[in-house]
């Protein structure tokens, strides 16, 4: 069974960033997460972070869709 929570390191393993990118987003609010314990430790729930995945790819898409590819060699 996979672990409900994840360490700040564990987020950029599977996102394959920076450990400091992942604190970034964690600070600005992109990435919603919790801070727990008498250090005030970092942790993001795997559910918050699949839903931030799915969010990413429909940025993504809507992007793609604003900024589509042009044919250049039909110029």
């Amino acid at each position: 069974m996979e672990p409900r929570f994840l360490l700040l390191s564990d987020v950029a393993a599977e996102l394959n960033v920076s450990d400091s990118q992942v604190y970034h987003m964690v600070r600005s609010g992109e990435l919603p997460a919790i801070k727990i314990g008498g250090r005030g430790q970092w942790r993001v729930e795997r559910a918050r972070l699949e839903e931030y995945i799915q969010r990413k790819y429909e940025e993504t898409a809507d992007w793609i869709r604003g900024n589509p590819l042009l044919d250049r060699d039909a110029e």
